[in-house]
């Protein structure tokens, strides 16, 4: 007799997911879509590395480099927001927008090299002239 209660409920229980355009709320920690800043980044391509779901793509160039991100393929993990150095990737809290094909929300950019920041030039000692040299005994001499 229990199974006919469960049909019972479950044929005029009503429904229990949402139709198609409605989504549920995002919860509060979710790590949503990838956001790519391309002033801010220094083409270092630690990013692509550190994606193991492949959703972001690097290809260097002369002068230029490529990065792609297709959402489609993205776990949200943040593993490549948390690596980017230069913080020219975010991740926003909002739900993914729906999409019905392949490769529809991917998003490429073409950003040109910055050159690298010159480094300071080490400290160098000068050498000790003559009359620093014979002056140099006379300060810390002995008697």
């Amino acid at each position: 007799m229990n199974i006919l209660v469960m049909l019972w409920k479950n044929l005029w229980g009503g429904s229990r997911t949402m139709l198609f355009p409605a989504r549920p709320e995002v919860t509060e920690h979710y790590r949503g879509l990838v956001r790519f800043d391309p002033e801010l980044c220094s083409g270092c391509a630690v990013c692509k590395f550190r994606c193991t779901a492949k959703a972001i793509d690097f290809k260097g160039g002369k002068g230029v480099f490529t990065w792609s991100y297709d959402p489609g393929q993205c776990t949200f993990c943040g593993r490549c927001v948390d690596g980017c150095k230069d913080h020219a990737l975010s991740q926003e809290s909002a739900c993914p927008p729906i999409y019905t094909t392949i490769g529809e929300l991917k998003e490429a950019y073409t950003v040109a090299r910055k050159p690298p920041a010159p480094r300071p030039a080490p400290a160098v000692a000068a050498p000790a002239g003559p009359t620093e040299q014979a002056a140099a005994p006379a300060a810390g001499g002995t008697e």
